[in-house]
């Protein structure tokens, strides 16, 4: 990947580093695991760290291109450290995941999302070419116009199974100073999705332009009606703001979606500076910092700001995992006979959100849930590309549910009930589902949901000697 000259010296350095990890993927035993070895993980497959591969010194930002509205980047480069340096060209990656150590390589080959993904698809759509450490040892430059287009391609979804992303160029877009926020309340799910239907065709709503959208639904113990609430929350940039709101101190964000909507009849009004509108979620994890104490004003007030990000929850939660603390609790205070953990991601169509929603509501049980309207990319000189191994249908709407908690399991259950109930819906409704948690799906469904047949030629043709895991080994049986 050839970058501006005023980069030479981050250039070499990281050519440096490429060499070094091509180096040691070429010296470990030809029967050793290979997988990334990596400071931090947004992964929820808590397995064993065997067969670590090196990759320090590919974590570098190399040249930012405002004119070109690109960015060369190194595969192992944080969306916090990508975000600051585009952020003072008032630029930003179209596709921004929600949570600051995410890397580029691991958002493209493991897919993202965002409140801009109901116009600018998922992170991988932006991806002008990428240099990539396949699993024969080689450097293969993929791109949409050239001889590894399938690599590029089959990159998506991939999770490091075909080879890994150690350098990628970038489609960037600009963005304005603030956000304005407005939080609509919706009676039921049925209505919301309808609101997604016309967002996502006319990129507008209530006569105002909507740049960026995702929503929250509420379970009935959270809301004053005691029946589910949902909200969507529609974002204008623009170039002032009356007021600032700070959700990185006591203030937590998604507690202010239904005060402010109930405040304003129904609507709620906010603004929030870009920067903070790009890590809202970060600061408490969504809402999953609850779990951990982070949001009772007491805890919140002695734990430091600086440790009040996903990364960190990440690693307790890790730590917890790793001695069942939680589990034990919670089976001796409740008598079940174990702890279900249902950190999810899925992909619905709109069409079928309000059936997910009320299964979801009277099968599982968790909230609240994040919804997050989905369309691929449109591209006027490939209007029908699709990406092999996450089959999504080009010019339908899709509405990303995401929930992250447990649920108790009852004598009788599988460890994977409530995540098997979740996948046979979902088929049930002609959706898919990320792969960077646990998975229970047969070879034969995996290989029908996650095309097998494009992701064999592509294994047979990158990875001919096997080096890294099988993508159903990685993903579903460890």
């Amino acid at each position: 990947m050839t970058v501006a000259p005023e980069t030479s010296a981050r250039s070499v350095a990281h050519e440096a580093a490429v060499a070094a990890a091509r180096a040691r993927l070429a010296a470990l035993p030809a029967d050793a695991p290979v997988r990334l070895k990596k400071r931090t993980s947004n992964l929820f497959r808590f397995r064993d760290g065997r067969g670590g591969l090196e990759v320090d010194g590919l974590d570098r930002v190399l040249h930012v291109d405002p004119d070109g509205r690109t960015a060369d980047v190194g595969g192992m480069t944080t969306y916090e450290d990508l975000v600051a340096a585009t952020l003072p060209h008032g630029l930003m990656p179209l596709v921004v995941p929600q949570l600051k150590t995410i890397t580029l390589g691991g958002a493209v080959v493991g897919l993202g999302i965002e409140s801009t993904s109901f116009r600018d698809g998922l992170p991988h759509e932006s991806v002008l070419s990428a240099d990539v450490l396949t699993g024969a040892g080689e450097i293969v430059t993929a791109a949409p116009d050239n001889d590894a287009a399938d690599l590029w391609a089959g990159l998506a979804n991939s999770y490091g199974t075909l080879g890994y992303a150690v350098a990628l160029r970038i489609e960037l877009a600009p963005v304005q100073p603030f956000v304005r926020l407005r939080h609509v309340r919706f009676d039921d799910a049925a209505s919301l999705a309808k609101a997604v239907e016309v967002i996502a065709a006319e990129q507008s709503y209530d006569g105002e332009r909507v740049d960026v959208v995702d929503g929250t639904v509420f379970g009935p113990t959270e809301t004053a009606s005691g029946r589910p609430e949902q909200y969507l929350t529609l974002g204008r940039m623009v170039s002032e703001a009356p007021t600032l709101s700070d959700y990185t101190g006591q203030d937590v964000y998604y507690r202010s979606i239904a005060r402010l909507a109930e405040a304003g009849h129904g609507v709620g009004i906010d603004h929030l500076s870009i920067h903070d509108y790009i890590w809202r979620w970060d600061t408490d994890w969504f809402w999953c910092s609850r779990a951990l104490g982070v949001q009772h004003p007491a805890v919140r007030r002695l734990w430091p700001g600086r440790y009040r990000r996903s990364d960190v929850y990440r690693r307790l939660v890790a730590l917890d995992r790793r001695f069942g603390i939680s589990e034990r609790i919670q089976t001796r205070m409740t008598g079940a006979v174990g702890v279900e953990p249902i950190i999810q991601d899925v992909e619905v169509p709109v069409e079928h959100l309000s059936e997910f929603l009320d299964f979801f509501h009277t099968e599982i049980g968790i909230s609240p849930v994040w919804v997050c309207p989905l369309q691929l990319r449109h591209d006027p000189a490939h209007p029908e590309r699709t990406w092999p191994l996450y089959p999504l249908e080009p010019h339908r709407t899709y509405v990303n549910v995401g929930f992250w908690s447990d649920a108790l399991l009852r004598p009788g259950m599988a460890r994977d009930h409530h995540n098997r109930l979740i996948e046979r819906k979902l088929m049930e409704l002609e959706g898919h589902k990320s792969l960077y948690s646990t998975s229970s799906y047969t070879r034969e469904e995996f290989d029908a949901l996650y095309g097998g047949e494009a992701y064999r030629r592509l294994k047979a043709r990158y990875d001919p000697a096997g080096r890294l895991p099988d993508l159903y080994t990685k993903c579903v049986t460890g």
